[in-house]
């Protein structure tokens, strides 16, 4: 991969891979620092193709509960994925599918209305779908087997191999 890109290229993507890895590290931590935290308010916003899901979710406080732990502890583990640069390929994949998730609960879609407020002004495209679109793209380039703990362990790795 090194060979194909210039250091720029590259560095831009570490970049983005820190970037987008501190942005989903956090929201999880803050999920885990608030004990009043719980997803039911995001759950209930669900106006478009989820809403079922969105509806059975909030029906039973047991599925809510453990859909909030997946939720807070899936952000924090994808969040350190992607900065420590160890399973960042899993860690994008996973998060860009959790984030995609979020999009399809609440779309930025003309004739859906929210009581929670927005951020700016969005139709079709907003910042959850450009995240998304961001995860597939780290996905896509495994920044972390040249600059993460992926790296290291395959230097490891290989040293292990060449040393039998």
């Amino acid at each position: 991969m090194r060979q194909n890109y210039s250091n720029l290229q590259l560095t831009t993507l570490v970049v983005l891979r820190f970037l987008v890895g501190w942005h989903i590290l956090y929201e999880g931590i803050a999920k885990l620092l608030n004990p009043q935290w719980t997803s039911a308010g995001f759950l209930k916003e669900s106006t478009w193709i989820l809403s079922g899901f969105a509806d059975w979710v909030m029906s039973n406080s047991g599925i809510l509960a453990t859909v909030d732990f997946l939720n807070t502890w899936g952000l924090i583990a994808i969040g350190l994925g992607l900065i420590l640069g160890i399973f960042s390929r899993v860690a994008a994949i996973s998060g860009a599918v959790l984030v995609f998730v979020y999009y399809l609960n609440a779309p930025p879609l003309t004739g859906l209305e929210y009581s929670l407020p927005t951020d700016g002004n969005n139709l079709i495209v907003n910042k959850t779908l450009i995240e998304a679109g961001a995860l597939c793209v780290l996905a896509l380039f495994p920044t972390s087997k040249i600059f993460g703990l992926d790296a290291w362990l395959l230097k490891r790795k290989q040293e292990k191999g060449g040393a039998k």
